[in-house]
């Protein structure tokens, strides 16, 4: 008989094992709803009605003549559920017969379906801003843009896209609480790597800038003249126009406004939470697992909203 030796005997041994484990993919940070004032009064229907009302006038009194009387504008704002979205898989009998890890698997069905709905969530809430506005226009309130290309070479952010988004805000009377920015990683690079910034300590007259190199678990990155600087991967992307003789080619909408609660820039409705439901087909021989939401988002406050269009490339 001969000897054991892994150069002449292979069927006792296993050249591939198997872990019961799942290797899942990394997920991004979810932040937009967080911006969003939700609206809870539906009862039935899907088209909410805001209603506004103007400014009040003033006029020169003349005594001992009429005082003049003037009518204040009136608005309506319209808000429509409008997005109904379904993340649904299955699986087979005879997958649950063969799989060692079939448990582990259906398991994974709910929280990746409602993962799945959450992403689309965010991305539709981070396309209000460019969307809710008219593209390849300065969008200008009170004679402000909120709206433009970014100043630096093809459309790379500068440190002056931020002041001029702040000069926006002011202009538009928005709070100067709780302002913050929503920049693409690709932006997130270019102020990393700006001199300017880097040598800051060295140079006063960057005073009004903070940077931590910290990322929490909303990525935050910096603070620069008052906007609290997050990165997003879901901002609308691909976007190519040209805005006041500026172009910018397949850019990305980065987000500047107030999250301070009186005055959020979105508005939206979930009017159904996401409702999972399972059955068993006895045609197809297999349990199917879906997982339903209804919801609606838009821009509710265009003067809080300034879109700077930058080159998606970092370098």
């Amino acid at each position: 008989m001969a000897g054991f030796a892994t150069n002449s005997v292979d069927h006792v041994i296993r050249s591939n094992l198997w872990t019961s484990d799942l290797k899942s993919i990394l997920e991004a940070d979810l932040m937009g709803l967080g911006y969003v004032r939700m609206l809870t009064e539906f009862t039935d229907g899907d088209t909410f009605n805001i209603p506004s009302i103007g400014q009040a006038e003033v006029h020169d009194y003349v005594e001992g003549q009429a005082i003049r009387y003037t009518g204040m504008d009136t608005g309506n704002f319209t808000f429509t559920v409008d997005q109904y979205k379904s993340s649904a898989t299955y699986v087979t009998n005879k997958m649950k017969q063969d799989s060692y890890v079939m448990n582990e698997i259906v398991n994974s069905f709910v929280p990746k379906q409602a993962r799945a709905i959450a992403v689309a969530m965010e991305s539709a809430i981070m396309a209000l801003g460019p969307d809710g506005q008219t593209a390849s226009s300065l969008n200008n309130i009170n004679g402000a843009p909120h709206r433009f290309v970014a100043g630096g070479a093809s459309a790379a952010i500068t440190i002056q896209d931020f002041a001029k988004a702040k000069y926006s805000l002011d202009k538009a009377f928005v709070p100067q609480t709780n302002r913050i920015a929503i920049v693409d990683p690709s932006v997130d690079y270019t102020l990393s790597t700006l001199s300017n910034l880097v040598s800051m300590q060295n140079n006063p007259m960057w005073d009004g800038i903070i940077t931590t190199g910290l990322r929490t678990g909303m990525r935050f990155s910096r603070n620069i003249f008052g906007f609290d600087v997050y990165v997003s991967d879901f901002l609308k992307n691909g976007i190519s126009e040209t805005v006041n003789s500026v172009s910018v080619t397949n850019g990305v909408a980065n987000l500047f406004f107030s999250a301070d609660a009186d005055v959020l820039p979105f508005v939206g409705s979930i009017r159904q939470a996401p409702q999972v439901d399972s059955e068993y087909n006895k045609d197809l021989q297999r349990d199917e697992y879906v997982t339903t939401c209804r919801y609606g988002f838009k821009l509710f406050r265009p003067e809080n909203m300034v879109v700077c269009l930058s080159n998606a490339v970092a370098f």
